[in-house]
């Protein structure tokens, strides 16, 4: 009975660590932060939350891979490393490129107006998924934090347990962004910005594939 109770707190133990450097990473800005800023302003509450909801399903990947000691493979390779953050650069890049091109609108207009581009649930969906799963800073996260904190003897439920929860809690983190920037006040307040909002974005974005493409181990 104390070895079963012994057990279980060590692995209570771990997710504690893993909670407490995960709520650290996840508030900290990076590529999933602007995406959702992005979305939360351009397109509303239901995208940036859909696009929150593939941020957190990402998680899933990352730490499927660090589990199985994948993710070793990649710390171990500097090519597939590269090969990861040049995807996620020329991605947010991408993103970054579609915002400084749209066009100059009046406020009035662009705070009226029904967007053209409407985005699908199954664009904001992606938009969130692939953004994180190429996103080198949640690769070397887990990276880290498996190596250090998770033993090769975790059982696979409680592997399972870690899973869940930090998916769920990247997923509550990002809505929580999603409802606090889509409320009329504050969206209206970006909206009257028009393009000026979308240029600003695209610059952080193509700011940020920059600094991701200068990324090292």
């Amino acid at each position: 009975m104390f070895d079963a109770v012994s057990f279980d707190s060590l692995f209570f133990s771990q997710l504690f660590i893993l909670a407490a450097a995960h709520f650290l990473a996840v508030a900290s800005p990076g590529p999933d932060l602007a995406v959702v800023v992005k979305q939360s302003i351009r397109y509303g509450k239901r995208n940036a939350i859909i696009t929150s909801i593939g941020i957190g399903s990402a998680i899933l990947v990352h730490v499927a891979y660090s589990a199985v000691g994948i993710g070793l493979l990649i710390k171990n390779s500097p090519l597939l490393f590269d090969i990861l953050k040049y995807a996620c650069a020329a991605y947010l890049a991408f993103i970054g490129y579609k915002s400084l091109r749209v066009k100059a609108s009046e406020p009035e207009q662009f705070n009226q107006q029904v967007r053209v581009d409407e985005q699908s649930g199954r664009k904001a969906f992606s938009l969130g998924f692939i953004t994180n799963v190429l996103n080198p800073k949640a690769t070397l996260f887990f990276l880290s934090i498996f190596s250090v904190v998770v033993s090769h003897d975790t059982p696979s439920l409680w592997l399972g347990t870690y899973a869940i929860y930090l998916s769920l809690a990247t997923m509550t983190w990002f809505c929580f962004v999603s409802l606090v920037l889509s409320k009329a006040a504050v969206r209206n307040k970006f909206l009257t910005m028009g393009h000026y909002f979308d240029w600003v974005m695209g610059v952080v974005l193509i700011g940020l594939a920059i600094k991701v493409a200068f990324s090292s181990l």
